[in-house]
């Protein structure tokens, strides 16, 4: 029993010594989207064939750095190796860091996976050791610039995002991380044709700024709302010590994430002293008109009475007021015409309502007097506009065969009693038709009749004749989607052309690419650049019933241009990636 036991913990010994212990380890479970996230891979074995994960949802930055360190310490040894990965998360929410593996003594291990929480930007990001220049923090700066920090409600403000630069910094491209949400705001992008830097100052500096998006935003509640910074990745060449051998000198690719800061808007309530109780939320400057396109017609003739709106405000959030005709006019369901058009001061432009009206009776009518009430912020006051009348003459109808005159509503619109129009039975029931032309049927049956075996044969006879329509179909259909399939070749090779030509170049070959790529859904999907996010992409795709395998492969592909800019790659790697995109266009060119 003695030598057993001791066999046994001597097993025991050798067993846990022979065990591998491999972990993640990450520098914060909780991070900003423009922070950077250190992941460490461990093992406290030599091992080999390290496999990283795929790091879905993040960027890599860096890595992997290998680092092996050995230690003996009262008269023990240990071992760790470490495979360090610098990344930038490409959106919110939890992501998951997947097992990595690694190969000891010809058994494979894996590690366990690793959740972070990832987050809206960060005003003061702490990040990780970073890999780019330090100078480059202080030369670009991301600024969210408002028009007012104080608006009343449902009053037009816009937020612009500017992009400062050092003049000694030179961009290469900039692309959105993580959208600005406007929650408890009605919102539209203004259209920014082109980009353009200028010359301005920051913090007291002499920079040049380029205006990256503007937003006309009119808030909804009232009280402190913010909206959350924009986050963009921008590729930078700064200058370095080095030089080449003609003196000139060498500059560094810089990928580096930027953010704007939280804006907090503190929205005020419209005042409720010398509200007017017609008052339906309309805010800005506003003029109303109320025109007719006659002045005298017949009875039972129509005319159409347009009342408009016009001026800077909130005009699509706001209902105009009705137009009110005396009950002797027949009067239709408006037809409602808006042509506002949204700019850097807001909402411009007009609403209109076009009425129907008949009618019904001979005299003088004078109606309308509609009171429009808003709120006016410059000047923090409620204002009442009141739209002219209208007046027509309607004289008697000549198509009716007896009638008299009736003078029914004046200014007043006091009723003067009179005589209305008197139908004869004769023209009141003109319509009906009293004669018929009826013919006795006949005592001939038609059973066993020709016309009978005609009706009973037909659907026979018919049969060749619907194999014959089925095979020209078939065949039709192989020569549209001959020619569709036809179709979704050209459209690759017109996107695809000016990559193509650049297949010597890499840098050029793979900026051609994703252009065309990012051209492509914007000819499809009716898109701007500024909405090109691959959130934004994802979302629309999916509402168009695009597949999700369909769609990651699209996704990939842009990934793969970014990071193949920046990599070795061979011609035969190049037109691999050009023949998947022709490929992916077609099928997503089919699709949609």
């Amino acid at each position: 029993m003695k030598w057993i036991t001791y066999i046994f913990f001597c097993l025991a010994a050798f067993n846990l010594q022979a065990q591998v212990s491999f972990t993640t380890e990450v520098s914060r479970e909780k991070l900003g989207i423009n922070e950077r996230l250190k992941v460490d891979f461990i093992i406290d074995k030599d091992a080999d064939n390290f496999k990283a994960p795929d790091f879905n949802g993040f960027r890599r930055l860096a890595g992997p750095n290998q680092s092996m360190e050995q230690r003996y310490e009262y008269g023990k040894a240990s071992f760790k190796k470490t495979y360090t990965y610098y990344l930038q998360p490409e959106k919110r929410g939890k992501l998951e860091i997947g097992q990595a593996e690694v190969e000891y003594k010809g058994k494979v291990y894996k590690s366990p996976p690793k959740t972070v929480e990832v987050t809206a930007a960060v005003d003061n990001p702490n990040s990780p050791t970073s890999v780019a220049r330090s100078e480059v923090a202080d030369a670009i700066h991301l600024v969210a610039e408002v028009s007012k920090s104080k608006p009343y409600l449902n009053e037009g403000v816009y937020i612009v995002y500017k992009l400062y630069v050092d003049r000694n910094i030179n961009i290469r491209n900039y692309r959105p991380i993580d959208e600005p949400s406007f929650k408890d705001f009605w919102s539209q992008n203004i259209d920014i044709d082109r980009l353009e830097f200028k010359e301005g100052e920051y913090g007291g500096m002499p920079y040049r700024y380029v205006e990256l998006r503007k937003t006309i935003l009119y808030p909804q509640k009232t009280g402190k709302l913010e909206v959350e910074p924009l986050t963009i990745g921008v590729s930078v060449e700064v200058p370095t010590n080095r030089r080449d051998i003609f003196g000139r000198r060498q500059y560094e690719l810089v990928e580096k994430t930027f953010s704007a800061k939280t804006r907090v808007f503190d929205v005020k309530p419209l005042p409720q002293e010398g509200k007017p109780l017609d008052f339906t939320g309309a805010v800005g400057q506003f003029d109303i008109q109320l025109n007719q396109s006659k002045n005298q017609l017949d009875a039972n003739e129509s005319l159409s009475a347009t009342l408009k709106i016009s001026g800077n405000g909130n005009l699509k959030l706001f209902n105009p007021p009705k137009l009110k005709a005396p009950n002797s006019i027949e009067m239709y369901e408006p037809e409602r015409l808006d042509r506002v058009r949204t700019n850097a001061n807001g909402m411009n432009g007009y609403i209109s309502e076009k009425y129907t009206l008949v009618p019904q009776f001979e005299g003088n009518y004078t109606f309308g007097g509609v009171d429009f009430s808003y709120f006016d912020p410059r000047d923090e006051e409620y204002k009442t506009l009141t739209a002219n009348n209208i007046s027509i003459k309607v004289n008697p109808d000549p198509t009716a065969p007896t009638q008299t005159a009736a003078n029914n509503t004046s200014q007043t619109d006091s009723a003067k009693t009179s005589k209305q129009q008197i139908l004869t039975p004769e023209s009141q029931f003109k319509y009906i038709e009293l004669s018929t032309k009826l013919k006795p049927k006949g005592t001939r049956l038609f059973f066993n009749s020709n016309l009978f075996w005609t009706y009973l044969l037909l659907p026979y006879l018919c049969i060749p004749l619907l194999f014959f329509i089925k095979k020209k179909t078939n065949n039709s259909n192989n020569s549209t989607n001959g020619k569709a399939q036809q179709k979704a070749n050209k459209l690759a090779k017109k996107f695809l052309s000016e990559a193509k030509r650049n297949l010597s170049d890499q840098d050029k070959f793979y900026e051609a690419l994703e252009r065309a790529l990012h051209n492509f859904l914007k000819a499809k999907l009716k898109i701007t650049t500024s909405e090109m996010s691959k959130e934004k992409i994802i979302e629309t795709l999916q509402q168009r019933n695009v597949g999700e395998e369909q769609i990651q492969q699209f996704i990939n592909l842009l990934q793969g241009c970014e990071q193949a800019r920046y990599a070795p790659s061979s011609t035969a790697a190049k037109k691999e990636d050009y023949q998947k995109a022709a490929q992916t266009i077609s099928e997503m060119d089919k699709a949609l």
